[in-house]
């Protein structure tokens, strides 16, 4: 075989077999995306009633109490936008705990990062749930489940 007709030989398969060569590339890269991907799980399906985004908690710092004990407010509104009431709603609360008192039919720890809201009774849409606890830190809430 003479130099020219490798050269010519090269010409034609080399097109041919970077072709091949990047198409079984694409095809791996879809097969090892489509078995590592994960689920997306929208926050609501069409006809739910309701999720647990349904729920926003917001809390902020407040005057402390008279021997300095940072004081938080928390707010847990129900902002269901298709009208639902909301029951059994259960944050996350690490051990939570407060220097001031805490009415338990609006908030209470009933185990750890487990505390209820409004005894578990409805969150009528609309509305919020409102209270103040003092500790020398905030504790991170977020909602963990919900009723529908």
């Amino acid at each position: 075989m003479t130099l020219s007709s490798v050269n010519r030989l090269t010409k034609k398969t080399l097109p041919l077999f970077v072709t091949a060569a990047t198409c079984a590339v694409v095809l791996l890269l879809v097969v090892v995306a489509l078995v590592t991907a994960k689920a997306v799980v929208p926050d609501r399906f069409w006809g739910d009633t309701c999720s647990e985004s349904d729920i926003v908690v917001n809390q902020g710092l407040t005057d402390p109490l008279p021997n300095g004990i940072p004081t938080y407010t928390v707010e847990i509104m129900n902002v269901c936008s298709t009208g639902c009431d909301i029951s059994g709603i259960h944050l996350s609360c690490g051990w939570f705990s407060s220097a001031r008192l805490i009415n338990p039919r609006l908030f209470k720890r009933i185990a750890y990062d487990d505390c209820l809201v409004n005894d578990g009774k409805p969150l009528l849409n609309g509305h919020t749930v409102s209270f103040q606890y003092a500790n020398t830190y905030s504790y991170q809430l977020s909602v963990a489940s919900v009723i529908c």
